[in-house]
């Protein structure tokens, strides 16, 4: 019956590449049309910050091979651009090209920069960070001596002023938090973060916020709410994103800080899904809905959606994870901790390898491992086993983390 029916999938990203590829693996025969609004074939995003930006991969982090789509019999479409979904004629309308009907619809249109809204935020060189071709524009500009000058300290932030650095720029970090990361890692983390990028010669500014950019068609500098004009050949903004929802909202299809999905990724509209960094899932394990905008959830929430849209059961509810490089600093990262009551370490802070562990009511929340590796699986079990841990033992090097979870 299947090969008669037509799943569109609208963002060729990541999320959508693995869903077109999870639904012929699981033996769909029908028809799979592919949409995506950039010129590229679909590809992964972690690379643009970090060895893409600086120019050190062999190519661009393409999901799948060139021939992949052709040979599965997948309709990719780049350089296209839906406007519409009606729900109610199970139609999409593309740009300049008619509609199209489907069975079942996947959005996986993932997120956009935010915006600066302050004076001359629209000069030229003053630029963000989201595709192929803004990474390349990016890595062009570096050089030895350039100036740049980083607003937000976020992941995106914080990776692009590492690979400036490493590639011989003068950088200055601007943020309202008073390190790094701290939104995500909290302050005592955050710090650790500062530290680093401070050693590599970053200047940091921490509790300021950036009221202006000035120049005479191109920024030349930055003004911040301290009355500082900071010199700036080119500014790079990392101050978060939003998900791609337009679509959804103009179909009707309940938003909140992205599309609405129950575990199954279905959406409130019968037969269209959500994932990726667009979706704000009902989590089963933490009971509530989570958006998640990192690597891993792209990669799982689209295989996951396929599995949904060819009807069979899905509880979506892996443990969030990311990572992130950092010049000489790796981490992972595992678990979701919106509140957490102590941090509890295990190996060395001040040599930057250790584990850090969130703990909420004594039970792990989530973990971090700073250049400690191989333990995020037993991060991620121990997280899920809700076990009330011992913090003396979770500090405990010899204690094999698998028994706590046991």
């Amino acid at each position: 019956m299947d090969e008669k029916q037509t799943f569109v999938i609208v963002g060729a990203s990541l999320t959508g590449a693995k869903a077109a590829e999870e639904l012929r693996e699981r033996g769909f025969e029908g028809r799979i049309i592919l949409f995506g609004a950039e010129a590229e074939r679909p590809y992964e995003r972690p690379p643009l910050s970090k060895d893409f930006l600086r120019g050190e991969s062999d190519g661009k982090p393409f999901v799948h091979d060139e021939g992949f789509y052709e040979e599965k019999n997948i309709e990719l479409h780049t350089g296209v651009t839906v406007t519409a979904i009606d729900p109610l004629g199970s139609t999409v309308t593309i740009d300049g090209s008619g509609k199209i009907d489907y069975d079942k619809l996947l959005i996986a249109t993932g997120a956009e920069p935010r915006r600066l809204d302050l004076p001359g935020a629209d000069l030229e060189g003053v630029v963000y960070l989201r595709t192929i071709a803004d990474s390349e524009a990016l890595g062009r500009r570096f050089g030895d001596g350039v100036k740049v000058v980083v607003v937000g300290a976020g992941w995106i932030g914080s990776e692009v002023a590492a690979s400036a650095r490493q590639k011989g720029c003068e950088v200055t970090m601007i943020a309202p938090e008073n390190a790094p990361l701290e939104r995500v890692l909290g302050p005592e983390l955050g710090k650790i973060y500062r530290d680093v990028h401070e050693d590599h010669g970053v200047r940091f500014l921490a509790g300021t916020g950036v009221t202006g950019l000035s120049g005479e068609g191109s920024v030349e500098a930055v003004l911040t709410d301290t009355n500082e004009r900071i010199e700036a050949d080119f500014v790079v903004v990392g101050v978060g994103v939003l998900p791609r929802t337009d679509l959804a909202e103009a179909a009707r299809i309940p938003t909140d800080n992205g599309i609405l999905t129950g575990p199954s990724l279905e959406t409130e509209a019968p037969g269209i899904f959500a994932a990726g960094d667009v979706a704000n899932a009902l989590h089963p394990f933490y009971g509530q809905r989570i958006r998640v905008e990192h690597w891993a959830n792209a990669r799982r929430q689209g295989a996951a959606a396929a599995c949904s849209m060819i009807g069979e059961p899905v509880e979506f509810d892996e443990i969030p994870y990311f990572f992130s490089d950092q010049y000489d600093l790796g981490m992972e990262y595992v678990g979701y901790a919106p509140e957490s009551d102590s941090i509890v370490y295990r190996g060395d802070v001040d040599a930057r390898e250790f584990i850090a562990f969130w703990l909420k009511d004594s039970r792990v929340v989530a973990g971090m491992n700073v250049n400690v590796w191989d333990v995020s699986d037993q991060i991620r079990d121990l997280i899920k086993s809700r076990n009330a841990v011992d913090a003396g033992q979770l500090a405990d090097p010899e204690v094999d983390l698998a028994t706590l979870a046991e």
